[in-house]
C-alpha cells in the first residue's frame, strides 16, 4: 500500500475524477477525534461523489441518503494498493480524521432457472 499526500490545488480535479470514476461504488466513512473517539458515520452506502468547495473551505462526501460535510480540511491523503484507490483520509483544522473507504459493489451471479 502506498500513501500519497495531495496538494490543495489537486483537491478539486482529483475529487472530480473520483466522482466520475467511482460513482456506484460502496463507501464507508470512519471518523476519529481525540474529543469523541472513533465511530462509523456511514457503513457501506452507495457512493455518489466528492466535492471541494474552496469558497466555503469544505469537502462534501455525497452518499446515497447522506451528505457528510468536512469543514476546514487541512490535509488530504490517499491510500492506493494494486493500482486501486483504497481510502481517502481528510484531516480537518480540529485534527479530526475522516477516512472514506471505498469498494466496488459485489456483483452476484444471475439466478439459476
Amino acid at each position: 500500500m502506498t500513501v500519497r499526500y495531495l496538494a490543495k490545488e489537486e483537491w478539486t480535479p482529483f475529487f472530480n475524477y473520483i466522482s466520475k470514476t467511482l460513482s456506484g461504488s460502496q463507501a464507508e466513512i470512519d471518523v476519529g477525534s481525540l474529543a469523541l473517539g472513533g465511530h462509523v458515520q456511514a457503513d457501506w452506502i452507495p457512493f455518489i461523489g466528492l466535492v471541494y468547495d474552496p469558497k466555503d473551505d469544505l469537502v462534501e462526501v455525497a452518499l446515497e441518503g447522506l451528505d457528510h460535510l468536512i469543514r476546514s480540511p487541512r490535509e488530504i491523503q490517499v491510500e492506493e494498493g494494486n493500482g486501486q484507490l483504497v481510502s481517502i483520509e481528510i484531516i480537518d483544522a480540529q485534527e479530526d480524521h475522516q477516512i472514506i473507504k471505498l469498494k466496488e459493489p459485489l456483483l452476484l451471479p444471475a439466478p439459476q432457472k
